[in-house]
């Protein structure tokens, strides 16, 4: 096959055409189902065919003739004739030797050949295929990796919901109406892209066909009006790692207009927003806030009125300390759209990474989650409640009121030879953990010069943390405060 530079990329429709497998193997049956998922007519030739050709065979899905490879196999003038002229063939044996041969005779009738495991020796290559019909996505790497091939394919296929399909068909059932309705190819481009990338392609997406066809049909019939596709999506970032980012939430962050974000979003999860989105920080720490609460809530109203896709993205899960709840009761109040991404909060997110499990059959049952603010130098919890026997006690923000809390949990009863430890910057390449008892984690605390983001843990599962520990930072990073 030629090089790379003289390869074409097209899709053919394989509908009744005629398609020769040599080969009996795995390899031959992976390329058959294929083929007759496509609507080809099939036929095999091998000496002997594995289980699952034998039974597409019985179900008459393919023609099988169990021989060697004959050079009038191709050319109609053998034992298949009555199957018709064959237009493809694919050479699948396990013999290196035996698929050139027929790769040549192929070529000689004219016939496009794809020969398995070696692109070079035949004209064209079987890509692997992301299927979102009508939408079909191939991706090739000519033969050089084809296990790269597969991962990138498998990324698709991840990332791309099956809904797009749905979308694709409503695309499809009006785009001779559309093109009536705006004459100018451009103006019927921009009219395309806002409903397809607002809220009509939104719609498809959560499964709100009815709705989203309503919509599509109500700006044919009034394309001047101006409807206002104005959003606001509340997103979960995760405690840091952009790998534990939902596919959802990946999606709603490249398509927002506007970002308001908060401290605890690492810089490589704002590296994933569309690039000419406006970001607006109003993170907030201890007796500084970029924003208060109050101006976030009506920033995010009048940015939507405005039209614009707004991302309100948190750090962890914003239903989880983060204040996500009274956001959206003023949007709801507003009348205000909007959509709520949960994401990894950082108790599971931060443990799973320190190898510290919240619960075990061993050391716990129950799992706490409790923010340790510091106000006037207390800090006001139940603490009955946390010094329970057989419990894992979760803290959030609580690095500058440690020393009190290891000081109330003592005197409400919890033994002082406690297992805790405080995470910093959990799930990121500067991750430290530090571990101890409430007698001593104070000092040790102080001695490694913890700063925040930090997530304290607190119970016997701390003991496993020594064994279970798999993710490890960088040593360079590491050593970044």
């Amino acid at each position: 096959m030629n090089s790379s530079n003289h390869r074409l990329g097209m899709f053919v429709d394989v509908q009744d055409v005629h398609v020769l497998v040599v080969g009996g193997g795995g390899v031959a049956a992976r390329k058959v189902r294929r083929m007759i998922e496509a609507g080809a007519r099939v036929t095999v030739i091998a000496p002997s065919a594995q289980s699952e050709l034998q039974e597409m065979h019985g179900n008459a899905a393919i023609t099988l003739l169990q021989k060697t490879f004959e050079p009038n196999d191709i050319t109609g003038d053998g034992a298949n004739d009555s199957s018709g002229k064959v237009s493809i063939v694919i050479a699948a044996t396990d013999n290196i030797d035996v698929n050139a041969q027929v790769a040549q005779y192929a070529k000689q009738a004219g016939c496009y050949v794809n020969v398995a495991d070696n692109p070079q020796a035949g004209n064209f290559i079987l890509p692997s295929i992301v299927d979102r019909s009508p939408i079909l996505i191939a991706v090739s790497s000519g033969g050089a990796s084809p296990v790269l091939t597969r991962l990138i394919t498998a990324r698709l296929e991840a990332y791309i919901p099956h809904t797009y399909s749905e979308l694709a068909n409503l695309a499809g059932r009006y785009r001779d109406q559309i093109k009536g309705a705006f004459k100018d190819w451009r103006t019927r481009r921009r009219f395309w892209e806002q409903q397809l990338s607002g809220r009509v392609g939104e719609m498809i997406l959560l499964g709100r066909s009815k709705e989203a066809q309503d919509a599509l049909e109500e700006a044919i019939a009034n394309p001047t009006t101006q409807v206002s596709d104005g959003e606001v999506y509340l997103v979960g970032a995760g405690p840091g790692d952009p790998d534990l980012l939902s596919f959802r939430a990946l999606r709603l962050m490249q398509q927002a207009d506007v970002v308001f974000y908060d401290r605890l979003v690492s810089d490589a999860i704002l590296a994933l927003l569309k690039k000419d989105a406006e970001k607006i920080y109003v993170g907030k720490r201890r007796a500084e806030h970029a924003m208060q609460q109050t101006t976030i809530n009506q920033q995010l109203v009048e940015h939507a009125k405005k039209g614009k896709r707004v991302l309100r993205l948190k750090g962890g899960d914003p239903f989880i300390f983060g204040r996500g709840g009274e956001e959206i009761e003023t949007l709801a109040d507003e009348g205000v759209p909007f959509q709520v991404v949960p994401g990894i909060t950082a108790a599971a997110g931060v443990a799973s990474y320190a190898g510290i499990p919240l619960t075990h059959r061993d050391y716990s049952q129950a799992c706490l989650f409790v923010t340790g603010h510091l106000k006037n130098n207390t800090i006001d919890l139940n603490w009955d409640a946390l010094v329970q026997p057989q419990q894992t006690v979760v803290i959030y923000m609580g690095l500058v009121g440690l020393p009190v809390i290891v000081k109330q949990l003592i005197q409400h009863g919890m033994s002082a030879s406690t297992p805790i430890a405080l995470i910093s910057k959990g799930t990121t390449q500067h991750q430290e953990v530090v571990a101890g008892t409430l007698e001593d984690i104070v000092d040790k605390v102080n001695s490694a010069e913890v700063k925040p983001p930090t997530l304290t843990i607190i119970g016997e599962v701390v003991k496993l943390h020594d064994k279970l520990a798999w993710f490890k930072p960088s040593p360079l990073n590491s050593e970044i405060k």
